[in-house]
């Protein structure tokens, strides 16, 4: 009998570490899985995340990228550029639109280049010309300076001090005599600003300087993240932290303008704490060149998605992964590397993400050959299982997705049930099938305890939390967090553990379960000494019967 159940307990054993060691994300020191946190607004900036960080700049809300119309106050008609760019400038539209919205280049607190929608920049080539929209590129002809009173009243002028107005054939021409008031005359504009939404790397350093901006980032890159972060994240569970980069990391210390040095300084910190504390990093290239989705948090300049369009974008953002596999792909503390956060459905092709994946992934495995290649799938209307259909690579490859019941008209209305209900129903049955498609692992890397319910309580939002934890606990290779600090209280993973609104170590579990199975339902370490003393015990008995 003894022996029977000797039997039965070594077969328990041997499954539980087949399972374990089947399942489990190699390098994690004993976890199964990621359970992670990204370290967003660090070393990529979101304005949004931290907004004081701009509080300082002058002019701060005509920041690179800002949208902007101007309307002539004598004939109460816009600045448009006909057909979008490419063309002539007039004054002569009732109603603004996209031909009448301009975005703004910064070139100083005062001083400005202007883009219009199809790119082209408003020209000016000296006194008495008129202003056209036909240059590619902007130099001091494409240059104005702004005045601006407190009614959302400007001037516009020349370097040369010329003022621009209005003509009798409706064109903006460079030769209004003397100094305009700001009664209704010709040289006189109502400037609306239509939106003001990137606060990203690119906004701050160029619109404070590179001198306070750099006092600015100094202090902020030293403060926002510490090493008692990683203690209390260690302390909570988390044992991997996903950490956003931008390209101009690799030309640390001397980034080219506006970017300020540093943040490669800050990232070997970010090692150093995480091996203090038996954890893992992700380093994941947030920004690249030229901006792969338009938004600020990949540092675009002007909301343009220019990545995709440029073989010298994307063959610099190669040699960044080369740089950073090459400093890190052998450090113990790393398990992967994040190729792209990101890439817009809209602007960036399937061919074309493909092709950099595959080269990318080719380059971790010149400098790791345990390292996991962490491949985004797009933003927008984009289906993650075409990356299971691409031969990106052979071992260790990894699709994250990012879920947010947020940014989408659906989820505006739902009740606090239907979106538990959408987490189980919908995310729980994308994740099980591509568990179980045969290809990369599941990496749920961007997730917060949000939604657009009005007045959730606590409650509430521990359900939800909950459901989301239960779910994105059976992705394959884990989840994180977005983001460990943030303004925004339910965006902060730290607020949520200590104000009990995000519960990480409960589970739906069998009740003999409990304490027992770590994150993805398997043997914790206890389970496994216990384990490890029956098997010793039956051994023991083993050897008693057969002697």
């Amino acid at each position: 009998m003894e022996f029977v159940f000797c039997r039965w307990v070594l077969l328990a054993f041997l499954l539980f570490s087949r399972a374990h060691s089947a399942l489990g994300v190699d390098g994690l020191n004993g976890d199964t899985k990621v359970r992670g946190v990204n370290l967003g607004g660090w070393l990529v900036l979101e304005g949004w995340i931290k907004p004081s960080l701009f509080d300082g700049i002058p002019n701060g809300d005509m920041l690179d990228g800002t949208q902007v119309q101007f309307k002539s106050v004598s004939l109460n008609k816009y600045v448009t550029a006909q057909d979008g760019g490419g063309q002539s400038v007039s004054v002569d539209r009732d109603v603004p639109s996209s031909w009448e919205t301009f975005r703004l280049w910064r070139v100083s607190e005062s001083d400005f280049q202007f883009r219009t929608l199809k790119g082209q920049f408003l020209s000016c080539d000296g006194v008495g010309a008129s202003v056209t929209a036909t240059s590619e590129l902007p130099s001091s002809t494409e240059t104005f300076h702004i005045e601006r009173n407190n009614n959302n009243r400007v001037h516009i002028k020349l370097s040369s001090g010329t003022y621009l107005q209005v003509s009798s054939k409706n064109e903006l021409t460079a030769d209004y005599p003397g100094v305009p008031g700001w009664d209704d005359n010709a040289a006189t504009f109502e400037m609306t600003i239509v939106a003001n939404i990137l606060h990203g790397d690119y906004q701050l350093a160029n619109g404070y300087g590179h001198d306070k901006a750099k006092e600015v980032l100094s202090k902020h890159r030293s403060s926002y993240i510490r090493p008692e972060d990683f203690q209390f994240l260690y302390e909570h569970g988390i044992n991997t932290v996903r950490i956003p980069v931008g390209w101009w990391i690799a030309e640390d210390p001397n980034p080219p303008a506006p970017y300020i040095g540093g943040s490669l300084a800050s990232l070997d910190d970010a090692f150093s704490w995480a091996q203090t504390y038996n954890m893992k990093c992700i380093i994941d290239l947030h920004a690249a060149p030229g901006s792969q989705n338009g938004m600020e948090h990949s540092s675009s300049r002007d909301g343009s998605t220019d990545w995709p369009t440029s073989p010298a974008y994307i063959s610099q953002s190669l040699d960044v992964i080369d740089f950073l596999a090459s400093r890190y792909g052998n450090h113990p503390a790393l398990l992967g590397i994040e190729l792209l956060n990101e890439p817009s459905a809209s602007g960036v092709s399937l061919d074309i993400l493909v092709s950099y994946y595959s080269k990318g992934y080719q380059i971790v495995r010149n400098h790791s050959s345990t390292a996991y290649v962490i491949v985004c799938q797009r933003i927008g209307n984009a289906d993650p299982l075409e990356l299971y259909h691409a031969n990106i690579g052979l071992s260790n490859v990894v699709v994250d997705l990012h879920y947010y019941n947020l940014f989408d008209n659906f989820f505006s209305n739902m009740s606090t049930s239907e979106n538990i209900q959408f987490v189980h129903k919908s995310r729980e049955t994308q994740v099980e099938s591509l568990n179980a498609a045969n290809g990369p692992l599941v990496f749920v890397g961007e997730w917060v305890n949000e939604w657009s319910v009005a007045n959730g309580s606590q409650m509430d939002y521990q359900e939800f939390g909950r459901a989301q934890l239960d779910v994105y606990d059976t992705a394959s290779f884990g989840w994180a967090y977005w983001t460990l600090k943030n303004d925004r209280n339910h965006w902060d993973l730290e607020w949520n553990i200590r104000n009990n609104y995000l519960q990480l170590g409960q589970k739906s579990l069998p009740a003999w379960g409990y304490g027992y199975l770590d994150a993805g339902g398997l043997p914790n370490k206890q389970m496994q000494s216990y384990f490890l003393l029956l098997v010793s015990a039956c051994s023991y008995l083993y050897l008693r019967q057969i002697l």
